[in-house]
């Protein structure tokens, strides 16, 4: 197939005098060359193609393609994730990765919970709040966890995130409104373990390839999986492959995992992060349908290399669960 290549660049935004934070999200150089490499072992011929502007100027002058490997996570608005997917879909072109609904909707931390709720996921009770003064409605109890409520990489995410007491609530959540300029999701901070799920597949046809723990090391910012912890895992972090067949607790997040995997109508393959509250029950946190896939920075590939699935077979693996939507 003749495969183009869609992405958001870290360094390109760099360069264009964007910050480290801002572009946080964004894919590495070497993230892409792996991505394009892999293609062209499995016997595709490639096209780097880039952001949204590029892809737009690439489509006017009449450029198509069999599929687009699509990882642009996009720089501005609620639906940035779902701007080139929705650019595809006007041209009839199929691609990787989620459509522009289960997109949009998932970077909204607050409506994903609210979707995932009403169809008996378990997820903690949480308040999104517009302002410091919305924090003073929140109907339930201390210590509370914060955290911008469409952002992705541990953005805002620091060890301010948790706040123990309920007068300090308000200044948080003003503090993460003025700085991502955005509503704030407030949850109860869950003290119990932390594990990420990596998912391969569409439907009935998806399947959990395995979960590993979040390990915060002792020099680790402790209680969160910060952006600090997840820029610096090296060092920082041990991610703890764990088995179904060995512990009931491990078997139970990968079936509320695969849940929310199909509840959502999400495709091909991403990662669903759940943690345990004070009594070891699995609560869903947060999903990824358009997961990091960097051969050993991501999550999503590090799951892979634990349970012995080569970085080739995952991206072949991507490529044929969306070449299945491809009109014969």
């Amino acid at each position: 197939m003749k495969i183009g290549i869609t992405y958001d660049l870290r360094s390109d935004y760099l360069a264009m005098g964007f910050s480290e934070d801002e572009t946080a999200e964004f894919d590495r150089d070497d993230t892409i060359l792996a991505i394009d490499n892999t293609l062209l072992e499995l016997g595709h011929e490639t096209e780097r193609i880039g952001h949204i502007k590029q892809l737009t100027a690439a489509l006017a002058a009449g450029k198509r393609w069999d599929l687009v490997f699509n990882i642009a996570e996009g720089m501005y608005g609620i639906g940035r994730e779902a701007q080139v997917p929705a650019l595809l879909d006007a041209y009839c072109i199929p691609y990787t990765f989620s459509d522009p609904l289960v997109m949009s909707l998932t970077l909204d931390k607050g409506m994903t919970k609210r979707v995932l709720r009403d169809a008996g996921v378990p997820t903690s009770d949480f308040l999104v709040a517009s302002s410091g003064d919305d924090a003073a409605t929140v109907h339930f109890d201390p210590p509370y966890f914060i955290k911008p409520v469409a952002e992705g990489t541990g953005k805002g995410i620091t060890a301010a995130s948790i706040v123990r007491d309920k007068e300090k609530l308000a200044a948080g959540v003003a503090e993460l409104v003025k700085t991502y300029r955005q509503p704030v999701l407030i949850e109860p901070y869950l003290p119990g373990r932390e594990f990420t799920v990596g998912i391969v597949g569409t439907g009935g046809e998806a399947k959990a390839i395995g979960s590993m723990e979040v390990v915060l090391l002792s020099n680790a910012e402790q209680g969160v999986y910060s952006y600090v912890n997840k820029e610096n895992c090296e060092e920082l972090v041990e991610y703890r492959l764990v088995l179904a067949h060995d512990e009931p607790l491990v078997a139970e997040v990968e079936r509320i995992a695969l849940d929310v995997w199909r509840v959502l109508g999400c495709r091909d393959a991403g990662r669903i992060d759940i943690r345990c509250d004070g009594d070891n029950r699995p609560q869903f946190m947060e999903i990824n349908p358009l997961a990091g896939i960097h051969p050993e920075h991501s999550d999503l590939p590090i799951i892979c290399t634990k349970v012995s699935i080569p970085y080739k077979q995952l991206i072949r693996d991507i490529v044929d669960s969306a070449a299945s939507r491809i009109a014969r």
